[in-house]
């Protein structure tokens, strides 16, 4: 069972949104005084402005364990493709309620070693530092989303890099959200996992931008071969000093990966779901 809650604050007042609290807390709802167990997997919620502090709906925007702020469509091939309605006959991907089932079993099997507890810690301290100040709870639920996002990358133990999907969870104002995000971004990477973190990104640019209909292929395969180029000569620099560390072999790999890839593209387009870092 999922609930959607579109544009909350404007279609409901605070005492009927905060009656959803027992429900989500407790998965209970009370129909005429009498309490009936809800089947509750998610709740959705979108609004148009953020709760105000007047409105008392604290506690429930507390509960949405992700937020996200959408803007305007920012790229100029996507927003005319959007005013064309190309896509709007595409099949999207559906799961089915056994396989999320399923998925939430193996997500609850991921390890979660003591340092990334450690971490998690410090990261508190740091933002209590800065008047910031995430629930107890909110810290709590959010081990499953490291459960998770180590289960999408198909590994059973929480890695520190899995830290910072919690920029997205951690903040309570928008005007935190920045430095929130520095704060997870310190603490989740070292030296060397920022600089692959950063290639690893700059990859998925890349070949976002060679899969783009809209650019000339030749131009674009040999642009990102120049960028991949520089990258591998970077990591093979952070390899010289640090000979130990696996993820730069990894990050190379997955380089060398992508180059064969888009020195196919002229012949055969690529398989989007190939071209996932």
């Amino acid at each position: 069972m999922a609930i959607t809650s579109k544009s909350y604050l404007s279609v409901s007042n605070s005492a009927i949104l905060n009656s959803l609290l027992t429900l989500i807390n407790e998965r209970l709802f009370y129909n005429n005084g009498q309490p009936v167990t809800s089947p509750l997997m998610t709740v959705v919620g979108s609004s148009n402005e953020y709760p105000d502090e007047d409105e008392g709906l604290e506690a429930l925007f507390d509960r949405f364990l992700l937020r996200f702020e959408v803007n305007y469509i920012g790229d100029e091939n996507n927003f005319i493709s959007m005013l064309k309605g190309n896509g709007q006959d595409q099949t999207l991907p559906s799961l089915s309620l056994e396989e999320l089932e399923n998925l939430q079993f193996l997500c609850d099997m991921v390890v979660i070693p003591d340092d990334v507890y450690t971490t998690l810690s410090a990261i508190r301290n740091e933002l209590k530092d800065e008047g910031i100040r995430p629930s107890d709870r909110r810290f709590k639920q959010s081990l499953s989303i490291l459960q998770a996002k180590a289960l999408t990358e198909q590994r059973q133990e929480v890695k520190l890099k899995d830290l910072l999907v919690l920029e997205h969870t951690l903040w309570e104002t928008i005007d935190q959200k920045n430095r929130v995000s520095e704060i997870v971004y310190n603490h989740g990477l070292d030296a060397v996992s920022k600089k692959i973190y950063e290639i690893e990104n700059d990859i998925k640019d890349v070949m976002s931008a060679v899969n783009d209909p809209s650019n000339e292929k030749t131009d674009m395969v040999l642009e990102a071969n120049k960028k991949m180029q520089v990258m591998q000569k970077e990591l093979k620099t952070l390899k010289t000093n640090h000979p130990t560390r696996k993820d730069i072999d990894d990050a190379m790999s997955e380089i060398r990966e992508k180059q064969r890839k888009i020195s196919e593209f002229i012949i055969e387009p690529i398989d989007q779901e190939e071209l996932s870092f």
